[in-house]
């Protein structure tokens, strides 16, 4: 069986492809390979209109082939999506204002924002790479809850973090080597249970 792909949607006509609800539909379909005629079956459709739509997600990257098959004399060819589809934030952003952007102190939310959208994308299209040369990604993720009683308790959270973090950064600075991005970000938590038994939202 063919590996499964990973797509990064970072076209505006791949995106619009992949977020049409029929090719959902047979995106979903696709979690296993399966061939036009299996879909046609599983989705009550006439083959020849799942064929059409089974070519444009192939030619946009967005399923690929995954073996042939056998089948009543016949050959059929099947297909599997990419488990991993991932949207790139920047095609739902507007361009940003180079002067807005030099503004911003570190706490604003549409820097979070940004650097988040920017790891999105570098980190998916890194693991594309990865995937096609057969090598492995090597990622960190540290995550924490931490509760905070004040706003002054949140500045000095921020800035020992920065400290502990450029600390790090500079023990471990080598001449040469691969170099790796560290980003670190506090947000409010999302209430686990915002409304408790027994009252109205």
């Amino acid at each position: 069986m063919a590996s499964k792909p990973t797509a990064l949607l970072d076209d505006l006509d791949a995106a619009h492809l992949a977020l049409a609800p029929l090719r959902r539909r047979i995106l979903a379909s696709l979690v296993e390979p399966a061939s036009a005629a299996g879909l046609a079956d599983r989705l009550d459709m006439p083959r020849q209109r799942i064929g059409h739509h089974l070519r444009a997600l192939e030619a946009a990257g967005l399923v690929k082939p995954a073996g042939e098959r056998k089948k009543r004399g016949f050959v059929e060819r099947l297909f599997v999506a990419a488990p991993n589809l991932v949207l790139d934030p920047s095609l739902l952003q507007s361009p940003a204002d180079p002067a807005a952007v030099a503004a911003q102190d570190r706490h604003a939310v549409d820097h979070l924002i940004g650097a988040a959208s920017a790891t999105v994308r570098d980190v998916a299209r890194m693991r594309q790479a990865a995937e096609s040369q057969g090598s492995r990604l090597l990622t960190l993720t540290v995550e924490a809850d931490v509760t905070l009683a004040t706003p002054a308790d949140f500045d000095r959270f921020s800035e020992q973090v920065a400290a502990v973090v450029a600390d790090i950064a500079r023990a471990y600075a080598a001449p040469a080597g691969r170099r790796f991005r560290l980003t670190a970000v506090a947000h409010p938590a999302v209430p686990t249970n915002p409304h408790p038994a027994g009252t109205e939202p």
